[in-house]
């Protein structure tokens, strides 16, 4: 592949980070190529756009004041960085060969593509754990009361001065149930154990709240729903089955929020040689967007365990092409 056909910025996935990463990339002139993904389950719904394709209501992101649809946002961030040239292409990366020797990187699309770019930026997000339940998926997908973000959703009309259920046992779960404890009625923690795995002070944090129990040995086997005034299907249950007794019981519940972890969307990247941290997150050793290969850069949740906010995931962004832009300059390659 000759120099002239080779991008100089390639983003891969396109939620809050790859979208503002490819604002800024279009805007600096280095006529960016977003790979946007395509649809698929693993187990859950991954979409172009990322989690934010699965929140109804987005009410804490600056400039929103009214709120604002993840989908209609999403939308919005694209049709702005097409606005400035940005190239959209609906297929996946399947596999890349990154170079420390100043050639270009190579990637290989799921069209069965091959692709060279000067610099890459990795921001293909990460993906919550769920239960893997049928009306678990259909409620997360059509806003009816699933979720896999307390600190996104928890603060929303339809949950507040409500029951709310939270499944899971370790610290993300203690943190998710202690942030609902501030506007649900009642919040109910659902653990398959019979003890916690979080650590003792984020425990004691979350029991002390006078709205907060734990519903031990017990896991979520279905979601019940029923219709509002609307017509939407929003959640009214959930069936839990004692992992002892095999017996079955009804929590009702208005909001089921799922905190068993999340999945860095790495696979593609597994054996390139790029650097992880201990929970699998590409590894940014500073606060620039660097990895261990010159020209590879990786902005949001995909190397972001802490956080996993559309707007720390939009600043990554900025950041990765903010870094590229540098990067090609002091190469010589803009």
């Amino acid at each position: 592949m000759s120099e002239s056909n080779v991008h100089n910025v390639v983003i891969i996935g396109s939620g809050p980070a790859g979208w503002t990463a490819a604002i800024y990339a279009a805007r600096a002139n280095l006529d960016p190529v977003v790979y946007i993904g395509v649809p698929k389950q693993d187990p859950g719904p991954v979409l172009p756009g990322g989690q934010l394709m699965l929140t109804t209501d987005v009410e804490n992101f600056p400039g929103f004041p009214e709120g604002i649809a993840g989908p209609e946002m999403m939308a919005k961030f694209e049709a702005q960085a097409k606005r400035f040239g940005t190239t959209v292409v609906g297929e996946d990366i399947t596999t890349c060969e990154f170079s420390n020797d100043g050639s270009p990187h190579t990637l290989h699309t799921s069209g069965g593509k091959t692709i060279q770019a000067h610099a890459v930026i990795i921001s293909t997000g990460a993906t919550a754990n769920w239960i893997g339940l049928e009306s678990e998926m259909r409620l997360a997908r059509g806003g009816g009361g699933v979720s896999a973000c307390a600190v996104c959703d928890g603060a929303l009309p339809m949950f507040r001065d409500q029951h709310v259920a939270v499944v899971g046992g370790g610290d993300s779960a203690m943190e998710e149930a202690t942030y609902l404890t501030k506007f649900a009625s009642k919040v109910s923690i659902i653990h398959r154990r019979d003890e916690l795995r979080a650590s003792k002070v984020m425990q004691e944090r979350l029991l002390s709240k006078d709205n907060a129990e734990v519903l031990w040995n017990k896991v979520v086997v279905d979601c019940l729903s029923e219709t509002d005034q609307h017509g939407n299907e929003k959640i009214r249950a959930v069936v839990l089955e004692d992992t002892q007794s095999g017996e079955r019981s009804e929590l009702e519940v208005k909001g089921l929020f799922v905190a068993i972890g999340h999945t860095p969307a790495t696979k593609f990247i597994k054996d390139t040689g790029l650097e992880f941290n201990e929970k699998g997150y590409i590894d940014l050793k500073t606060r620039s967007s660097a990895t261990n290969f010159e020209g590879v850069f990786a902005a949001g949740d995909v190397a972001d365990a802490k956080y996993r906010q559309a707007i720390t995931a939009a600043g990554m962004g900025c950041q990765a092409a903010l870094d590229a832009e540098h990067y090609l300059g002091d190469k010589g390659l803009i």
